[in-house]
């Protein structure tokens, strides 16, 4: 999955959280299973319509947009929250974007200026300021073993039916 984020976009508000949906996704890294691990990532503010589409990201992939993810899911959208497991992820340092594609076009929608009309998020549920927050803000250290991570979607002006 290649992720449609751009570097400019803007911070908006968060909506509400009703129910959940889950998937399970296994990574395509290939490391020894000791260094193995399962992230499983909460996405909140889910509106009822599309998909959610999540990447989860080394530091050195994490800048570029067009990157592959070490591990992605595009999972159907269910109002409130949706959870996506990720497995056999080697330990390391992530970051995580996500945006619910809402017309299920295979690309955040954006207006003017390149502000997104799609919810969006990203991990430690940094907010953009003008860009796409940098490393160091969305950054989370994964150990062997169960981690979790939870984000919530960001952009209320997104609206069902955009």
């Amino acid at each position: 999955m290649r992720t449609a984020f751009k570097r400019n976009i803007l911070p908006l508000l968060a909506g509400a959280v009703l129910s959940a949906t889950a998937i399970t996704v296994p990574a395509r890294a290939a490391d020894s299973a000791a260094d193995k691990t399962t992230i499983v990532v909460r996405i909140e503010n889910v509106m009822p319509q599309g998909m959610v589409r999540v990447g989860l990201y080394s530091e050195k992939l994490y800048p570029d947009d067009n990157a592959d993810p070490t591990a992605s899911a595009d999972v159907q959208a269910d109002a409130g929250e949706t959870v996506v497991t990720f497995k056999n992820i080697p330990a390391g340092t992530y970051a995580i974007e996500a945006y619910q594609d809402l017309n299920s076009n295979g690309k955040m929608d954006t207006g003017f200026l390149g502000i997104p009309k799609e919810p969006y998020g990203f991990s430690r549920d940094a907010r953009p300021r003008l860009s796409k927050p940098d490393f160091n803000r969305v950054k989370f250290d994964v150990t062997p073993g169960q981690n979790s991570q939870t984000l919530h979607l960001q952009n209320t002006t997104a609206t069902a039916g955009s």
